[in-house]
């Protein structure tokens, strides 16, 4: 593969000339998610989190940074920056947003809109245990070297659906969180 070099400028470049899809639906629970991404020995890496087993929903899984729409939220950006500081202390003057992905519709009815971003590392983290677990720092190389996820069609509400699943050490990462990251990582391939 090409040098790596230039990734962030070729992220940022794809993001801003594709269609994105978007999803607009009033019964849907608006949300966000950063995709934090950061380069550590002169490799790119993408930042997760496991969610502890005291949250309300998606209990141990793992998930970006990211949440609800609060009321006080202008921008789902607001939101996902605003939810990355309060899950894992990433402040958003730290973070420069490359751009967003296309929408995704979880099988539990939220509309998570997924947005691109870097930061620099290494990082002064604070971690909320009472929602975090741990930090995943999972490098792009190996999943850009061969397709690494798998697809399941299951029945849901509106028909049948592809989920997206794929492993990291220990971890599953599985649903939204996989779905937006082989978006993520199709299109880096895309852009070489």
């Amino acid at each position: 593969m090409k040098t790596m070099e230039n990734l962030k400028e070729r992220i940022r470049a794809s993001l801003s000339v594709r269609e994105r899809r978007t999803i607009s639906d009033d019964d849907l629970t608006l949300a966000a998610i950063l995709l934090p991404l950061f380069r550590r020995e002169n490799e790119y890496h993408v930042l997760l989190t496991k969610r502890t087993e005291k949250v309300k929903t998606h209990k141990g899984e793992i998930s970006f940074p990211g949440g609800v729409c609060d009321q006080q939220d202008r921008t789902l950006k607001e939101t996902a920056l605003r939810e990355s500081c309060e899950e894992i202390g990433l402040r958003e003057k730290d973070v420069q947003i490359l751009g967003c992905l296309d929408d995704v519709q979880t099988l539990t009815n939220y509309m998570i809109r997924p947005f691109v971003g870097i930061f620099p590392y290494p990082y002064s983290f604070v971690v909320n245990r009472e929602e975090i677990e741990e930090i995943i720092e999972l490098p792009l190389q190996p999943f850009l070297q061969e397709d690494r996820f798998r697809r399941k069609t299951v029945s849901s509400q509106g028909g049948e659906r592809t989920v997206y699943s794929c492993r990291y050490g220990e971890h599953l990462i599985w649903g939204a969180t996989a779905a937006i990251l082989k978006q993520f990582l199709d299109l880096i391939l895309e852009s070489r």
